[in-house]
């Protein structure tokens, strides 16, 4: 349970996405009662994207997050912010010198050129490691220490760090190197079970592996430079964040063990709080350790990109009022936009199923919400079966909610409450780490 509290604080949470950053200052009596008081905004390039390369100067990260600073400063409490935490996309790395320095580009989440690292990580580390494929941080990891051997005349990788993105933004706030978070490190090959990193992991790594805390860990006092430069409190804390995924989870509302999230984008993800772990690499599913609880996650290939291909948006509008969902098709589809499924069937050739097509355009729109909601009604029971509390509420986020059909099927075939997300702003949800 979370406490309440007289005292208010206020809290600065930093959602560092692709396309830019975005900062909320929360002002905080308990995790129940909060208020966002001021946001803002900075966009920033797109990485710079070629074949299975995607890559970013990460001068432009320092450039960005000093433009959201001074933006902070049309908000009037800024040397009242005592707290400050950030979440980031997962597995996006660079190597950075003792100094904090760039020795390498960052390759960002979406990078897949370490595929012969990832062979090597697929013949060393165990099937549940969060570690495997080429997009993989411990893959990128290995590639940039080749990288790095090959390009800089200082060949001793000891004199080096592993930063994750969020680690080098941390390290530019404190001045502290080496330290990340158990969410982030799990793309590196970190056991989240066991708390440590594993003999494998340090066999395959040259470069000294961070010390690894939990999400919401007080890191240090900002740099006194910063305090001085944009008028921040001289006391102001920097914790340890998250990714960016989990930030959303915990803007939901979501809390308790048998909560959950669904989130209908281009993919169907679903994420549920647990008392224990699951990992079952054969459904893609892995945990993140998470106050003390687990957060199970696991993603359909199928989702709101199938409706699209065969609808327009305004054609969408239009025929979705049509729909009489109280007559259901019974067609029992599987709406993939091309042959593969991971979870919560594992089936790396799964056709499919979009037939028969009925004459109506509005009878076909309707049989493949039908399937949406059958993929995640057997979504949840494939968590259960696995190990996980039954789920109670799920939390809704996503394009999905604006789909009445959608969110109303849901709520006639699966067992739990189903309500809107509070927020889905990954921002907020990062202060959630911290709120008392």
């Amino acid at each position: 349970m979370h406490k309440s509290s007289n005292h208010s604080e206020f809290i600065l949470g930093i959602d560092v996405g692709t396309s830019g950053m975005r900062a909320v200052v929360v002002e905080s009596k308990g995790f129940s009662e909060e208020k966002i008081v001021f946001s803002t905004t900075v966009t920033m390039p797109f990485p710079e994207r070629t074949s299975n390369q995607s890559e970013q100067n990460p001068a432009i990260w320092l450039m960005t997050l000093e433009k959201l600073f001074s933006q902070l400063q049309s908000f009037n409490n800024v040397s009242k912010i005592t707290k400050l935490v950030l979440d980031a996309t997962s597995s996006t790395v660079l190597l950075c010198d003792q100094n904090g320095t760039p020795k390498t580009p960052a390759l960002m989440y979406d990078d897949k050129r370490a595929q012969t690292q990832a062979n090597l990580i697929k013949k060393a580390g165990p099937n549940e490691s969060g570690a495997h494929g080429a997009s993989s941080t411990l893959a990128k990891v290995l590639w940039l220490e080749n990288h790095l051997q090959a390009t800089q005349s200082q060949q001793d990788l000891n004199a080096y760090f592993i930063c994750h993105q969020i680690d080098f933004l941390n390290y530019f706030l404190t001045g502290k190197t080496n330290i990340t978070d158990e969410n982030n490190a799990l793309k590196l090959g970190y056991d989240s079970m066991r708390q440590g990193w594993p003999e494998w992991v340090k066999k395959l790594v040259s470069i000294p592996l961070p010390d690894v805390v939990a999400p919401g860990t007080e890191l240090a006092k900002i740099q006194p430079g910063l305090t001085q430069q944009y008028g921040f409190n001289p006391n102001l804390m920097v914790y340890t964040g998250t990714t960016d995924s989990i930030a959303a989870f915990l803007a939901s509302g979501a809390n308790q063990v048998g909560d959950a999230v669904t989130s209908l984008g281009s993919t169907l993800a679903i994420k549920l709080l647990s008392d224990q772990p699951v990992f079952a690499p054969q459904y893609g599913i892995y945990s993140h350790r998470l106050k003390g609880q687990w957060l199970v996650g696991g993603a359909s290939n199928a989702g709101g990109a199938v409706l699209l291909k065969y609808f327009a948006l305004d054609t969408l509008i239009e025929l979705l009022p049509q729909i009489h969902i109280d007559k259901p098709t019974h067609l029992h589809y599987y709406p993939l936009l091309e042959p593969g499924e991971r979870f919560p069937i594992s089936n790396a050739k799964l056709p499919p199923k979009l037939t028969p097509r009925p004459d109506s355009d509005i009878e076909f729109l309707q049989a493949i919400i039908e399937g949406l909601v059958e993929i995640e009604v057997l979504a949840y029971e494939r968590l259960s079966e696995l190990g996980t509390p039954k789920v109670k509420r799920i939390f809704t986020a996503g394009g999905g909610l604006k789909n009445a059909v959608w969110m109303t099927l849901r709520a006639q075939q699966l067992a739990a409450e189903i309500e809107p997300a509070n927020n889905t702003d990954a921002a907020f949800g990062v202060t959630r780490l911290i709120s008392k």
